[in-house]
């Protein structure tokens, strides 16, 4: 036994050896275990000496292997794999994708460092400031010391524009009230820089097309008091004369089907047609020519704008035709200070066919595949219309849950037509970088869940979508119809409906006449921000004209249409999230749902497919999916079903957190809670407990879990390990779970450890 434990202690030290990353250092070099900073205390404020710390050690270089524990892993790996001679292979992928190169300090430029964390330094206003470098040895390993002494940081004395009668001079000094130099800031580098910039950017709004903000000089004299300085913008000397100049816009020229294989355009025979200020060379008539007046924002004779230079190219790029668009300005030759624009057009191929096959997870715990044949018609009326017919099939199961054996099966069509403009009969009009667009549809979908029942679908809508920025979108479905009717019912299905009547809703004929506005606010496409937001706000409206038409007033003798009760109702959704990022590895991700549908009129229940549900892959993921409330109420021990029932509500609340960290490469962890439940509007003698009442954050399911996330770019794939907290179904003073979990127990992981595998995060 003794010699035993020798072994495994001597193994255990020489594997940590391995880990630590100096067993293989060359004679005479030493492992870069990293470096101190140390921001000397003076005068300054404690926060900025701590940004300044965090910003200098983001610029050291070069970054340390990663440690955990002391342990470095990546060194490890790369020592197993030994020599390497192929670019590919499992020895390949250990070394240079599992394995890190031991960073060595032969590799750290002390003195560089030191110049970068002086000049630093200097740049935030600290003229006097002083720097230091050093090593401390320890062993094989070593680490750099850098110290800086800020001294006192010059502030901005007076910041002078210049005074010149020239136009460009006169248009500079009507910048300086919004100017970002003040008078009592820090003397700071990076605003002179951000100074110039922001006047260049303003002058290309008002014309100045060949300015450059490197035509701008910003002096400082830091002599004229004590820690201060004064700053003197002016234009350099002998700058080209038409970088003084403003320009207008005079003529427009569009190549509607330019050819990149072809070097010039001025030898080949082209119809010409002037449409407005528009000149549109196109030897197809490719291209009907209001799509250009649409697109296109300049108008003759006003001053060249930067702004609508770039919204213009971005509205022709999102009309989803072209392939390549290119623009170019060239100086009229018989005008002074005007230019001539040019845009070259390459489209892309006019029809194109498009097999999609895809991996799917739905919020009902079910997983499953698709696959998708698009036809597609870019150009169908000659106005960048685009025709889109779709086909689908696809099959859906549940990997884990009661649902298993209940299969799903899918088939339909939809076609769309989509106009890259507003099709109204009211004149409107977007300024935006993305083309407004109108869209209208018509589809049908066969579902068939076997050995229960089978569902027809038809759907169509016409309404409008457009983007204000790339934050803000807007969606308005003016008219959205739908009617589904049941076929196929089993005895099984019916059986079930006996002993649990509001199953029966899930295969009532409906019909929806409806209206929807959907408003999304993001801002996660920021990748440098602390904090990241989105919003989703969306309202649906059904029922309400036919309801004035018809005189719909008693839920208990409904208005029809072709003999279908028509549905009435309200209902809103809110989602929340925000993403609060400790680094770029480590992420504190939540959300918020909060939902309301309310009927009337015509309706005493909004329509199931319109109803809340929670719980499942993308919810609570703790448990089940549709497998909680409404409120305390227990669907699954109401009737011996074979089969999990979908327990739906009119109100609905869900909140979750979780914690994603980085784990190597292209795995991430995380740790999650969850909570939330749906309830009733109106009492329910089926239901009892189900009904909304005062006391409904005592009814919150809440779990918890961990889960992996393996990000391949593509594709994410997702994994979750969850177990219930508080289940609101329990008898009062026992829906806490907390003191019953035993991770040892077979019996209580069946029963509830739940496992999820999804596509995508959660949120």
């Amino acid at each position: 036994m003794k010699i035993n434990s020798y072994i495994t202690l001597l193994f255990s030290v020489s594997l940590l050896l391995g880990c630590s990353g100096t067993s293989k250092i060359p004679e005479g070099d030493l492992l870069y275990t990293g470096h101190n900073l140390s921001v000397k205390k003076g005068e300054e404020p404690k926060k900025i000496r701590k940004s300044i710390k965090s910003e200098l050690d983001d610029m050291i270089r070069p970054k340390p292997n990663k440690s955990i524990f002391g342990m470095r892993p990546g060194i490890f790996f790369y020592n197993l794999a030994g020599d390497v001679k192929k670019e590919k292979g499992f020895r390949y992928w250990l070394k240079y994708k599992l394995g890190a190169e031991p960073v060595l300090m032969s590799k750290v430029d002390l003195d560089y460092n030191q110049k970068v964390i002086q000049n630093f330094v200097e740049n935030k206003g600290f003229f006097n400031a002083n720097s230091t470098a050093d090593t401390v040895q320890k062993g094989k390993k070593v680490k750099a010391n850098y110290e800086v002494t800020l001294n006192n940081q010059y502030k901005i004395k007076s910041v002078i524009f210049p005074a010149d009668s020239i136009v460009l001079a006169k248009e500079i000094g009507l910048l300086e009230s919004t100017s970002i130099l003040k008078v009592g800031k820090p003397y700071d580098l990076e605003d002179i820089k951000n100074e110039r910039a922001r006047i260049d950017a303003k002058l290309k709004e008002r014309g100045f097309y060949y300015f450059n903000e490197d035509y701008l000089l910003i002096q400082v004299d830091s002599t004229v008091a004590n820690h201060e300085v004064d700053l003197r913008l002016k234009i350099k000397n002998n700058i080209p004369e038409k970088a003084k100049n403003q320009y207008k816009v005079n003529d427009v020229y569009v190549y509607p089907s330019f050819n990149l294989k072809r070097d010039t355009v001025a030898n080949r025979k082209m119809d010409t047609i002037k449409y407005k200020d528009l000149t549109i060379i196109d030897n197809k008539t490719v291209f009907k020519p209001f799509i250009f007046d649409k697109t296109l924002l300049f108008d003759k004779g006003e001053l060249y704008n930067r702004t609508t230079h770039n919204l213009s190219l971005n509205r022709l790029i999102t009309l989803g035709t072209f392939k390549f668009v290119k623009n170019e300005f060239r100086e009229n030759k018989s005008a002074k200070n005007e230019l001539d624009l040019y845009y070259y057009l390459t489209p892309l191929p006019k029809k194109s066919i498009q097999v999609e096959a895809l991996a799917k997870t739905n919020s009902a715990n079910y997983s499953g595949t698709e696959l998708n044949v698009n036809w597609s018609n870019r150009n169908l009326f000659k106005g960048a219309e685009l025709l889109t017919i779709t086909a689908f099939g696809g099959l859906e199961v549940q990997v884990s849950g009661q649902n298993r054996g209940f299969n799903v099966y899918r088939f339909g069509g939809e076609a769309s037509l989509v106009w890259p403009r507003f099709i109204s009969p009211f004149e409107m009009r977007s300024g935006s970088a993305f083309a407004p667009r109108t869209k209208a549809s018509i589809g049908y979908e066969y579902q068939l869940r076997t050995k229960l029942y089978s569902l027809k679908t038809f759907n169509s809508s016409f309404g409008y979508l457009w983007k204000e920025n790339e934050k803000k979108e807007h969606s308005l479905s003016i008219i959205n119809i739908a009617y589904a009717s049941p076929n196929n019912v089993t005895d099984l299905y019916q059986s079930q409906i006996d002993e649990n009547p509001s199953l029966g809703k899930v295969i009532e004929r409906q019909l929806i006449f409806g209206t929807t506005y959907t408003y999304t606010y993001t801002n996660t496409m920021l990748k440098n921000k602390k904090n990241n937001i989105y919003f989703k706000g969306g309202i649906d409206l059904s029922g309400n004209s036919l309801g004035l038409l018809l005189g719909a007033n008693d839920s208990n003798n409904p208005k029809s249409i072709f003999g279908v009760p028509f549905s009435q109702y309200s209902k809103l959704e809110l989602e929340f999230r925000h993403y609060y990022n400790f680094s770029k590895e480590t992420t504190l991700a939540s959300r918020i749902i909060l939902g309301a549908g309310i009927p009337y009129g015509n309706s005493k229940e909004i329509p199931f497919i319109k109803q809340f549900f929670i719980g499942g892959t993308s919810s609570i993921r703790a448990f089940r999916a549709r497998s909680i409330g409404p409120g305390t109420f227990d669907g699954n021990t109401v009737t011996d079903n074979s089969f999990l029932p979908d327990q739906s509500g009119d109100l609905k609340f869900e909140f979750s957190t979780e914690l994603r960290a980085q784990l190597y490469k292209l795995v991430k962890g995380a740790v999650f809670v969850d909570a939330g439940n749906i309830w009733l509007l109106n009492k329910n003698p089926e239901k009892p407990g189900a009904e909304f009442t005062g006391q409904f954050m005592n009814q919150l399911a809440v779990g918890t879990g961990v889960g992996l996330r393996f990000d391949f770019n593509f594709l994410v794939l997702r994994t979750d390990l969850a177990f219930p907290l508080r289940k609101p179904y329990l008898p009062k003073g026992e829906q806490w779970v907390i003191d019953d979990i035993k991770f040892s127990d077979g019996g209580w992981r069946k029963e509830n450890l739940i496992f999820n595998l999804a596509i995508g995060y959660p949120f």
